[in-house]
Formats: structure tokens, C-alpha cells, sequence
């Protein structure tokens, strides 16, 4: 167990290591170089490991191992360019690194001073070749990094790097000079809002708890992360996983509870390594367990694997499997706040809300207040993917433009491409069309024009993207995780996606768009939880937007996207086509013919519209009309 003068001392020792990275320090005793690599769930695997290896026997074999330190990180952020290697104190940012290139940088890097050129990201360095600060990088340049301040940027193995930059400040501050009452005010003065897809007020709901009556009450971390292609929460765990426990201790102090879970899917390895080892390197230290600072305040929490199932990301069926029950919704109220785990009052928010409040604790809510809009505080972190070239991690100020995301932050649309329209918050999302792509992004201005923050998932598309095949996407996505419970999700939505499916394949009937539009009316009337009564949301966004997509499937068995194959023929260009016979040997059903060196042909009736043939041919002499 450490007393609060032994974590100081430990802030004040691994502080100079943490110095050298914002540039206050260009060294750590003997340690003239840090290499930060980059082990998040994209960099490993793409060989991060492979790569702190290849540089810890590097370093060894140049007698270097005590001067440079190779140490792992959380995201960067850039996972375009994963897996990242980031060389200070000089902060050289070396992309798309493999184990081979490691001798060369160490060589020409580490020995010599050179940089290699070939592996830096440019937009890292000036005209001069001088090194740019962080905050001057377009993809980091309208960034500001609140629940992500320190992945990528300290060791998340290592609790004491986490002291080193002012971790556990706030639960001493809290459990030192404020009151129970004292802490949720400044939270629910901050504005924070709940950032797993609702939105509810973070002060509000410990308000709730605090006053629910019962000796014993529980406190809650949602890492049930599952919406496709987000991986904000499992980042925060990976990269940072004691700003979860210090903000879960502090809310537990807050609402009079001794116990915390973190419910998290199982298939997030990293995460729940990193977090285990956390919570056991807390527990040594005293941070976690009885009489934490010898306040007489005892604090503990424990890790349970979800199975994966999307609808466990719902609190009350989070809280059924968190019992070791079946993971289904039920009724409310009564709210968890009143009525959670085990029947006691619980306290439940997402990974990125809690990441937030340590920052808060410290820095006042009226700071927190400032960053953002009057009616969402704060930052937002999003997954951006799809069509987009800087795919990655970004935490912008609420309220900051999609225009700004999409291409100051995101690089543009890849190809010259035109953009389409952008999916927020997953299945439970909508569809933001071109035109209202200068929409600030924020809670309140997202529900107006049909779509929602959700847990924070930012797909991109382009013009080749059909809305309605992209509709299909995520109602297969929903039938499939329904819990099956209620009749409207169960059934309404199974009715939805066969009506998308006939559409996509050119069977769609007259009246088949009025019967989607009344079925996902009922069901978002209807259905027992917010997953089930949000499912119809990327329906009913795309027939607002991009109507005209879906007349033209039923009417006129056309997809004006090209991408629905079931709408398409293939054709060979006689022109452009050179009788290699390429497509020929690659088509399944042999359904291409013609002699070597004279155009071929394709027989439609045997065509299964596979596409093999136009991505293989040499001469692009085939394609879908």
C-alpha cells in the first residue's frame, strides 16, 4: 500500500520520463530516447509486438538498451498509417513501420541521427525538415484530446506512469476536501452527458442513485461495445484503462457505493488484459480495496465478460448478465439508479464517460463547459471509417462541424470520389446526406435532422454506396442481435428486412416503401428497449433522404449506384477487350466465351453477377451496367 507522500515521490520520479514526450525534458537521467510503439488491437495485429521486440534486441546488440527505452502505448489514433512508432525527444512519427524496418532506424535513427525519410508521415515534418508540434498536423490540427489525453501516450501497463501524469489527483482531491454532494455538483454543473448513445445527463443520473434509498449500491462501467466498426471504448481501455478505475472510485464515493463492475465483451483481449493488470496494480498500492488514503473510504470493482450480444450494450440486459442471467431488457422504470444489480441502486455509464471525469474533478466544470456547445459539453471521441482516407480514432469539441471531421480531420473522400452521406451511431443511427454536411455535431442538432450521436461510430460514403443496400447493412445487423423479447423487434424487424432484401434483388412491388414506413413508425412506437426502438432509424433516415434510391429499385429495377448486383448486368467492351481469355479462366460457371485475341462475350443466363471477371481483368474491359 502507498501513502500519498510514496505516489508523489513516484509522480515526481517517472515525471521526467513523461517530460521528454511534450518536449519539457530532453532527457531521463540515462535515458536519452524513448521509442513509443503503438499496441493497440489494429497495431498488433499488424505485428506491434513483433516490432517492441525487434527493437529491444536492436538496442541490445548496439549496447543501447539502457539509453533508448522502447515502450508500449495506446492509439495514436492514425490507423490508416498503424502500426506507428514515435521517436522522442525529437517526436518523430514513423509510419506503417514492419519488424524488418526496425535494424534501419535504429541504425540510421538511433546511432547515427538520421531520419529515414522513407518512413516518416510527411505531414509530421515542416518544409525544412523540422519537426511540427502535434496540434499543427492536420489530422490531429481541430483535434482536442479530453478522454483520450493519454493514449498512445503513456504505458498503460504501467500504473505508475499513470501517476507520473497527475493520475489519481481527483479521487485525492475528492476524497480529501469535497463532500459527496460536492462531487455530483460539479459534475452535473460540467453538462456532461452520457456517451453511450443516449445522452442522459452523467450528474443527473448519480443525482438519482445518491438519493435512491439502500445500504448498498453499485457502480457500473458499460465497455459492451457494439456497434460495427466502433472501437472508441475499447481504445480508452487499451491505451488508458486507470482513468476508468479513478472515475469509477469517484463516482463510488459520490453515490455511497463500495463495488463497481466493468461489464466488457470477451472479444476484446487487449482490453480486459490491460484492465486487469490495472486493477490488480491498483489494488497493491492501496488505490482500490479498504481505507483508500486513509480516508476510511473502501472501494473495490471486478471485471465480467460479455458473450458478445449486442443487445447486453442496453443497461437493464447488461445488468441481467452482469446477474449471470439471460441478457434481455426489461420495463422501466423502475431506472437502475433505483433498481439495478442485484435489485440495488446502481450508477451505469460508458467507458468514455467516466474517461472524462477525473479531467472534470480536476480542472472545474465550468472548463468542461467551455469546450463544447450550451447543450453538449465537452468532446466527443469517434470511430471514422468507410470511405474516408484517414481512417482512425478522433475526439473533436462538440459541435465541430461533419464538414471538418470528414476533410479537415479525415483527409476527404479516397479517389476524388464524391461524398454521399455519413452514418452516426451505428444500427441505432441515420443516414446525414451530403447536404447537410455543415451540421454541428452535437446531441441535439444530429436527433433534428434523423439521425444520433450513439456511442460515437462515424461511417463515411462515397457515390458508389447504395442507401438502400447500406439500409439492408444495418437491419441485418439488428435481426440478427435481437434479443428476440418483444414482438416489434422480433417480428417488425425480420418484416423490414425481407421487404430491403426483395428490393435489393429487383423484386420489389408497388407499395413496398409505404409498408417499410409504417413498419418502422410501429416499431420505434413500440419496441421494449432503445435498441429495438431505434432500429427502424437507418430506414427511416435514408427514405427521407434518399428516397428517390428506392423508387428507382422498385420502379425501374435500377440501382443508380451500380452496387446492388441483382439490378446489374455484366458487359465486356468488344473495343477495349483483348481476347486474353483472363476472365474466361477465372469465371466459375464458365459463362464467358470467345476465342484468344478476339473480343469475348458473356452469356447473361449462366452469369451469377460474382464480379470475378471484372476485378481480374488486365484491360478494365468488363464492368457492371
Amino acid at each position: 500500500m502507498k501513502t500519498l507522500e510514496q505516489l508523489e515521490e513516484i509522480r515526481n520520479k517517472y515525471k521526467q520520463f513523461t517530460d521528454m514526450r511534450t518536449g519539457e525534458s530532453a532527457n531521463a537521467g540515462e535515458c536519452r530516447r524513448q521509442i513509443m510503439v503503438c499496441c493497440g488491437t489494429g497495431c498488433t495485429s499488424s505485428k506491434s509486438p513483433k516490432i517492441i521486440e525487434a527493437f529491444e534486441q536492436e538496442l541490445l546488440k548496439n549496447n543501447l538498451d539502457k539509453e533508448v527505452k522502447v515502450i508500449k502505448t495506446g492509439c495514436f489514433g492514425l490507423c490508416a498509417l498503424g502500426p506507428v512508432v514515435i521517436v522522442y525527444p525529437e517526436g518523430i512519427f514513423y509510419s506503417l513501420v514492419t519488424p524488418e524496418d526496425v535494424p534501419e532506424i535504429v541504425e540510421e535513427h538511433i546511432i547515427k541521427g538520421n531520419i529515414v525519410k522513407r518512413l516518416v508521415y510527411s505531414e509530421t515534418l515542416n518544409d525544412d525538415g523540422s519537426v511540427k508540434a502535434f496540434g499543427e498536423v492536420g489530422f490531429y490540427k481541430k483535434q482536442m484530446r479530453v478522454a483520450l489525453r493519454h493514449c498512445g501516450f503513456i504505458n498503460p501497463e504501467n500504473i505508475d506512469e499513470y501517476i507520473a501524469v497527475g493520475g489519481y489527483k481527483a479521487l485525492e482531491k475528492v476524497l480529501k476536501s469535497m463532500t459527496r454532494e460536492d462531487v455530483i455538483k460539479e459534475v452535473k454543473d460540467s453538462g456532461l452527458r452520457g456517451r453511450g448513445g443516449g445522452g442522459f445527463p452523467t450528474g443527473m443520473k448519480w443525482q438519482f442513485t445518491y438519493d435512491s434509498e439502500g445500504g448498498e449500491k453499485y457502480v457500473a462501467c458499460n465497455a459492451d461495445e457494439g456497434d460495427p466498426g466502433a472501437f472508441m471504448d475499447r481504445s480508452v481501455l487499451e491505451g488508458d484503462p486507470n482513468t476508468v478505475i479513478e472515475a469509477m472510485a469517484i463516482a463510488g464515493y459520490a453515490v455511497g457505493a463500495q463495488r463497481g463492475f466493468v461489464y466488457i465483451r470477451a472479444e476484446y483481449p487487449i482490453a480486459v488484459k490491460r484492465l486487469e493488470n490495472a486493477i490488480e496494480q491498483a489494488r497493491e498500492y492501496g488505490i482500490l480495496g479498504e481505507n483508500i488514503f486513509g480516508t476510511g473510504f473502501n472501494f473495490d470493482m471486478e471485471i465480467r465478460l460479455g458473450a458478445g450480444a449486442f443487445v447486453c450494450g442496453e443497461e437493464t440486459a447488461l445488468i441481467h448478465s452482469i446477474e449471470g442471467m439471460r441478457g434481455e431488457p426489461r420495463p422501466r422504470p423502475p431506472f437502475p439508479a433505483a433498481k439495478g444489480i442485484f435489485g440495488k441502486p446502481t450508477v451505469l455509464n460508458n467507458v468514455e464517460t467516466y474517461a472524462n471525469i477525473p479531467v472534470i474533478i480536476l480542472n472545474g466544470a465550468q472548463w468542461f463547459k467551455n469546450l463544447g456547445t450550451e447543450k453538449s459539453a465537452g468532446t466527443k471521441v469517434f470511430a471514422l471509417g468507410g470511405k474516408i482516407n484517414n481512417t482512425g480514432l478522433v475526439e473533436v469539441p462538440m459541435g465541430t462541424p461533419l464538414r471538418e471531421v470528414i476533410y479537415d480531420i479525415g483527409g476527404g473522400i479516397p479517389n476524388g470520389k464524391k461524398f454521399k452521406a455519413a452514418q452516426t451511431g451505428g444500427p441505432s443511427g441515420g443516414c446525414i446526406p451530403a447536404e447537410l454536411i455543415d451540421t454541428p455535431v452535437d446531441f441535439d442538432s444530429l436527433v433534428s435532422i434523423g439521425s444520433m450521436m450513439g456511442s460515437g461510430g462515424l461511417i463515411v460514403m462515397d457515390e458508389d454506396n447504395c442507401m438502400v443496400d447500406i439500409a439492408k447493412f444495418f437491419l441485418e445487423f439488428t435481426v440478427d442481435e435481437s434479443c428476440g423479447k418483444c414482438p416489434p423487434c422480433r417480428i417488425g424487424t425480420k418484416r423490414m428486412l425481407e421487404i430491403l432484401k426483395r428490393i435489393t434483388e429487383g423484386k420489389g412491388q408497388d407499395g413496398d416503401i409505404e409498408k417499410l414506413e409504417t413498419l418502422a413508425k410501429t416499431i420505434k412506437d413500440s419496441a421494449l428497449c432503445g435498441l429495438g426502438q431505434t432500429a427502424p432509424n437507418p430506414i427511416l433516415s435514408t427514405l427521407k433522404y434518399f428516397r428517390d434510391e428506392y423508387e428507382a429499385h422498385v420502379y425501374e429495377k435500377r440501382c443508380p449506384a451500380g452496387s446492388c448486383k441483382a439490378l446489374l448486368s455484366i458487359k465486356i467492351d468488344p473495343d477495349v477487350c483483348k481476347g486474353c481469355t483472363v476472365c474466361a479462366k477465372t469465371c466459375p460457371v464458365s459463362a464467358i466465351t470467345g476465342e484468344r485475341k478476339q473480343a469475348h462475350f458473356i452469356n447473361t443466363a449462366k452469369c451469377i453477377k460474382c464480379g470475378a471477371c471484372v476485378e481480374k481483368c488486365p484491360f478494365n474491359a468488363i464492368s457492371f451496367k
